[in-house]
């Protein structure tokens, strides 16, 4: 009986959302380091080579409803292209409103490179793609279909919209400077980023309109390497140096802001960290994410990475929903060249030079 009752309760929280201009966002992953070009296109290429990355959100598992996203994004940085910065193509997918719609958004993204000295470098990136809103109108339950002794048994009156999907180009754009220290072993970068630059309208309705909000996007990260380390990426034993990340991010859409800060620690190829989320508009809802993950190095140029964390709610009215649960896959190819001889070079916390590239290319943290 209980179930029965919240669908209504959704129903009219899904409408609202479809025919007004209501506060929403984006999907926030908890991991906004595993998928820095969902965040900002600038990301795209910053280190050569070729990553892959695959994320899974699991939100608010406690309660009867499916709030479920898929990311994947694979990017090339290849110093042979033209403006050498990269290419690359995302695709993610999210089910609000206890799956009573879809979202899919699908861009290519492209980054160009901008070389400000030996050790720091800028890189503007834009985002061109697609985004697509689909209503189930089949899974609605209306209170015409309900019977007080039966359940849902009765056909509704109800005529769905003209549409039941909806789909419009979409833009973004950032930009991204990227240092290091002459050692090594400090680098950083700070980015900046726009998205849905033109608030595509995203009404199902004819006689309405619903632009989708704009979304800015603000973010940097640290990386310290404690340690000197060996000769290649692939070490072990108690010379194995401590790399100590500190970051944070900051979103604002639809008068709607969010803010995420903490730091991960990677050691004998295991991380751990801790970070803390908040929101700071209307009611504020935090909770505190841990990681974890491990690295698996086939080559010095070849990495696996596999990254688990778990949001768990210490405020708001968010508490007693089950939190969420983030699942990341990274696949690095670090020297692979689609249009010539690729990059290389030195890497921060003692890695060494790798065939002939400049100081800054440099993987980071991750």
């Amino acid at each position: 009986m209980k179930n029965r009752y919240i669908y209504p309760i959704l129903l009219v929280l899904s409408l609202l959302g479809i025919v007004a201009n209501v506060r929403s966002q984006d999907m926030n992953y908890t991991q906004y380091f595993s998928t820095p070009v969902y965040y900002n296109p600038a990301y795209t290429g910053i280190n050569s080579g070729i990553r892959a990355r695959f994320l899974y959100r699991n939100q608010w598992p406690s309660l009867p409803v499916s709030y479920k996203s898929y990311y994947f994004a694979a990017d090339l940085g290849d110093r042979s292209l033209p403006g050498s910065g990269g290419i690359g193509l995302m695709i993610n997918q999210d089910t609000p409103g206890a799956g009573l719609i879809n979202n899919f958004g699908a861009a290519l993204t492209i980054g160009v490179r901008i070389p400000i000295t030996s050790y720091m470098i800028s890189q503007i990136g834009i985002k061109a793609g697609i985004m697509q809103r689909k209503v189930n109108w089949d899974d609605f339950v209306f209170a015409d279909q309900l019977s007080a002794q039966y359940g849902n048994i009765y056909q509704t009156a109800f005529i769905p919209s003209d549409a039941s999907k909806r789909v419009v180009p979409d833009f973004g754009a950032g930009g991204v400077l990227q240092f290091v220290n002459p050692d090594g072993n400090i680098s950083g970068n700070i980015g900046f980023a726009v998205d849905h630059i033109f608030r595509p309208d995203v009404s199902f309705l004819n006689t309405g309109s619903s632009p989708y909000p704009r979304k800015w996007v603000g973010q940097f990260d640290m990386i310290f390497v404690v340690g000197q380390g060996g000769s290649s990426m692939v070490t072990r034993g108690s010379d194995d140096p401590l790399k100590i990340n500190i970051g944070g991010i900051y979103q604002n859409q639809a008068n709607l802001n969010s803010l995420q800060v903490g730091l991960n620690l990677l050691k004998f190829n295991i991380y751990l960290g801790g970070w803390f989320k908040t929101t700071m508009t209307g009611i504020v809802n935090s909770s505190l994410a841990l990681v974890a993950g491990y690295k698996y190095t086939f080559y010095d140029d070849m990495n696996i990475k596999f990254m688990y964390s778990y949001d768990l709610q210490i405020s708001g009215a968010l508490q007693g929903t089950g939190g969420a649960h983030e699942i990341t896959l990274i696949l690095e190819f670090d020297k692979i060249s689609l249009f010539g001889s690729g990059g290389g070079g030195f890497v921060p916390g003692g890695s060494g030079r790798r065939g002939g590239g400049g100081p800054m290319e440099s993987p980071t943290f991750y």
